[in-house]
């Protein structure tokens, strides 16, 4: 298997965790007006339905991602979403494999997909203890933005997309710690002043 299509399987994998819609309307666009060449089983992502139906759904996603507590039940029904999407078209993108490596790719695209969803999941949540929703807006923006350029970068440039995805791995894990240490403080308060309120 080629560093190329490892980078466009983890790239489009790790963005289809933050934003499925952006990142297949992303790839299907480019496809469409020539910018990069996917491999053949993905070409049908440059499909007018396929597109048009990817920008509707994105943009449902747009607005629901703005709403604090909506964007946490739209995350966590996405839970169910996003990893095997992002599997299977790791596993279209790795056509001309054999078999088990296909297999394998799709597996470890879940994974990454998984984590990359898992982040900005729970880093969502944490925000959504803000009483403020600009934070929730910025943090919203800059997913997409980072959904599209990855998708972007993993059609065009996968040996780079390789690369930064391994960042992005080891950043996602280090704010998952974080984020776990943070509800664990969150809950103890919490806790803690419901005993106190307690006669």
């Amino acid at each position: 298997m080629s560093a190329h299509l490892i980078g466009l399987a983890l790239g489009t994998s790790f963005a289809a965790g933050l934003n499925l819609y952006a990142t297949v309307a992303t790839l299907g666009l480019l496809q469409r007006f020539g910018v990069v060449s996917l491999p053949p089983p993905l070409a049908g992502l440059a499909h007018p339905v396929v597109i048009g139906v990817a920008l509707f759904l994105y943009a449902i996603e747009f607005f629901a991602d703005k709403i604090p507590y909506v964007d946490t039940a739209w995350d966590t029904l996405h839970t169910f979403i996003r990893p095997p999407a992002a599997a299977i078209l790791a596993y279209a993108a790795v056509a001309g494999v054999p078999e088990p490596w296909r297999i394998v790719s799709a597996l470890i695209a879940g994974g990454v997909a998984l984590t990359s969803h898992g982040t900005k999941t729970t880093a969502r949540a944490a925000v959504n203890t803000s009483p403020e929703p600009i934070s929730n807006w910025i943090l919203s923006v800059i997913e997409d933005v980072v959904a599209i350029t990855l998708a972007w970068l993993a059609a065009a440039h996968p040996i780079v997309t390789l690369g930064i995805v391994v960042v992005l791995l080891a950043v996602s894990i280090w704010l998952l710690m974080k984020l776990f240490r943070f509800f664990q403080r969150l809950f103890r308060s919490t806790a803690a002043r419901e005993r106190q309120t307690v006669p």
